[in-house]
């Protein structure tokens, strides 16, 4: 759950001011975990059945075609997005690592960074499943914990900056519009974990007598305790800290002391190695599943070798192209976040279950779905204009 998204989490409220962050942040935090739950109940709903995948889950609920349609497109775009801010967070990671090492060398521009970060992922792309993972997978949870650790205490120990400001930083009032936009698209990209529920349950075993969802929601309610305690202390003491001077990714704003921001950079790094793994995977999965079944390719270990290096040569460019942490963090949080953690739940389980007209459980419902919608349709807008502010001075390819 803990993603690189948490470092922008103090420049995402330096764009929305305090009164604003705090209640989306809260927000953020009760929504998701709302629909979370609903996904872990809904896993096991029809007798005898579980669902495996989201997909299978938006097939019963909105039958067969339309199911596929709805639900496949946007973990494409969630899993791909997430892939290519990946790319940009471990490049900029391993320049500050590199910067704050070795202070008098001569500077190495990102897009080589980026490079290296993913002559990584030609290599571990080929590892053949999830369970090869798992020791990633907590490698990278242990990771996370520490650099978000690293994040606030450092910045709590900095203290907070002469002459600081709390004002918003865009000079006109659009300038600000936007950017409260795009920040409410960095909030939903910190909480994305909802696309993984539905494979993750998979692995639980069950029985009528003890469901999966016992222990699943138990899991769950553990990892939102420890998202609450990355989360809050890293934005809220990283904006009191810094005001509104913030860098878009926290570590870049922290200088001293010198060893300890290194290492939170190679966390992010390692991280974001494992986390990009994780996400890559599902994709590998259904390239080569179409181009198997459909296109009538022979399966065969030549055809994965040349599918998953092509999807890392593609994330990799598009990082290369638009490195702006921030900006993507915007338009894909709330592009493609948006529906599948704060409002695709909510319809499914409307469609499934039919609750009474203005119970508890049908304004809930309809709540998250107005407040989901209307991430979806602002933050692309903010994250898009910030990106292409951003890419006006910018020299692509220098």
């Amino acid at each position: 759950m803990v993603g690189a998204g948490v470092l922008s989490l103090p420049y995402a409220m330096s764009e929305l001011g305090w009164g604003p962050g705090v209640t989306v942040l809260v927000l953020s935090w009760i929504i998701t975990l709302y629909t979370l739950w609903q996904m872990v109940e809904m896993h096991e709903m029809v007798p005898g059945k579980r669902f495996d995948r989201y997909h299978e889950l938006g097939q019963y609920a909105f039958g067969e075609k339309l199911g596929l349609y709805i639900v496949v497109p946007q973990q494409l775009v969630v899993e791909i997005g997430v892939n290519i801010v990946y790319m940009v967070t471990g490049g900029k990671s391993l320049q500050k690592f590199h910067d704050t090492v070795c202070d008098s060398c001569k500077k190495i521009k990102l897009t080589f960074f980026i490079m290296i970060f993913a002559s990584v992922h030609f290599v571990l792309s080929h590892l053949p499943s999830f369970n090869s993972i798992s020791g990633l997978s907590l490698a990278a949870a242990v990771m996370s914990l520490s650099y978000s650790t690293i994040a606030w205490a450092a910045s709590a120990h900095k203290g907070v900056q002469e002459n600081v400001q709390y004002g918003y930083k865009a000079k006109s009032t659009s300038g600000t519009v936007f950017n409260f936009f795009s920040a409410l698209g960095d909030v939903a990209f910190a909480y994305a974990g909802h696309n993984v529920v539905m494979e993750i349950q998979a692995t639980i075993p069950s029985t009528p007598e003890k469901p999966s969802k016992g222990p699943m929601w138990r899991g769950v309610v553990v990892a939102y305790i420890v998202v609450g305690l990355c989360y809050f202390p890293v934005a809220l003491i990283g904006y009191w800290m810094f005001g509104n001077s913030v860098e878009d990714n926290i570590l870049i704003s922290l200088e001293k002391p010198k060893w300890l921001i290194a290492m939170a950079n190679m966390f992010v790094v390692i991280h974001v190695i494992g986390s990009y793994q994780i996400y890559a995977m599902p994709v590998f999965d259904m390239i080569e599943t179409v181009m198997v079944k459909k296109l009538n390719f022979k399966p065969s270990s030549t055809l994965r070798f040349i599918v998953r290096n092509v999807y890392v040569a593609f994330t990799m460019f598009v990082g290369i192209t638009f490195p702006f942490f921030s900006g993507l963090l915007g338009f894909f949080g709330g592009f493609a976040f948006a529906p599948t953690t704060y409002f695709l739940p909510c319809i499914m389980w409307l469609a499934i279950y039919k609750p009474r007209r203005f119970s508890l459980s049908w304004w809930a419902n309809w709540i998250c779905i107005v407040f989901g919608i209307l991430l979806m349709i602002l933050s692309p807008i903010g994250g898009l204009r910030s990106i292409i502010i951003s890419a006006k001075d910018y020299k692509f390819y220098s």
